[in-house]
């Protein structure tokens, strides 16, 4: 089949949430054979995973993406999480279901407040520069709303509106809770893998003594800079009614949050 005739530019697409443990997701993931990754083409592209095609590089052009993720070989399947697409437009998404009509989709959701102070401590850190997690408090001050607004905080957790916008397009979208991924990461894989009609038993003995490898690693995770308790007290409240409605329309049940409230008290 010549590459202007698959059916997709992207045959999965992971929409996030971003801090779900995405990046570690895609490199398990991309081990079976089955997959191909895109090149790194950072910083125009956010490594080989997330293609930003929709919010850095839709300038580029259609022709752009699909050279970009088309494999070599038209039998594999082409991947691109980016965590950015959850707050698509309803006409972005429409364009994103005509350029890709079978894609199967992926949406870790995470308790909205934990999601909102790993996200903070990674824009920290991006501002920063600084490893030493002991050396920067995030507080709750006149300019923590601006970064607020610009890690858009509220739209990476509005979970069940960005879910009814995708779903409108898309009626098979594999929603998992991040908690499960800490909890059970292998069960959470098996359902990957069924979601995508992938066969483990297609990995020769190197590829499934790599996917080993791979799924004991952690791929990235926040410098654990401290928050003063006023900022998380108003994380709390503004990411409560964002809890409790992913909560009733998902049928999870969200536990981090306890924790990072709990840990006020000691």
């Amino acid at each position: 089949m010549a590459a202007d005739q698959r059916d997709n530019i992207a045959d999965v697409i992971c929409i996030g949430a971003q801090k779900t443990s995405t990046s570690w997701l895609h490199h398990v993931i991309n081990v079976h054979p089955r997959m191909y990754v895109f090149p790194n083409s950072k910083p125009v592209t956010s490594t080989n995973k997330e293609a930003h095609f929709w919010d850095w590089n839709r300038k580029r052009g259609v022709d752009w993406y699909r050279d970009l993720l088309t494999p070599p070989d038209p039998a594999k399947l082409s991947m691109d999480f980016t965590p950015e697409y959850a707050f698509l437009s309803a006409k972005d998404i429409e364009e994103c279901k005509a350029l890709n009509p079978t894609a199967k989709l992926i949406y870790v959701l995470r308790d909205p407040l934990s999601r909102a102070i790993s996200a903070l401590r990674m824009h920290a850190k991006r501002a920063t520069g600084d490893a030493d997690a002991g050396a920067h408090v995030i507080r709750f001050d006149e300019a923590i709303h601006k970064v607020i607004a610009d890690a858009r905080i509220g739209d990476h957790s509005s979970y069940v509106a960005n879910h009814a916008r995708w779903s409108r397009q898309y009626d098979d979208i594999l929603v998992l809770n991040y908690e499960d991924i800490l909890s059970e990461p292998r069960k959470v894989i098996t359902r990957i893998f069924e979601h995508l009609e992938l066969d483990p038993a297609e990995m020769s003995a190197e590829q499934t003594a790599t996917f080993e490898t791979r799924f004991e690693r952690k791929v990235w995770k926040s410098v654990e800079y401290p928050l003063d308790r006023d900022l998380v007290l108003f994380l709390h409240g503004l990411m409560w009614p964002k809890r409790s409605a992913a909560e009733d329309r998902f049928g999870f049940k969200f536990t981090e949050y306890a924790k990072e409230l709990a840990a006020l008290d000691q």
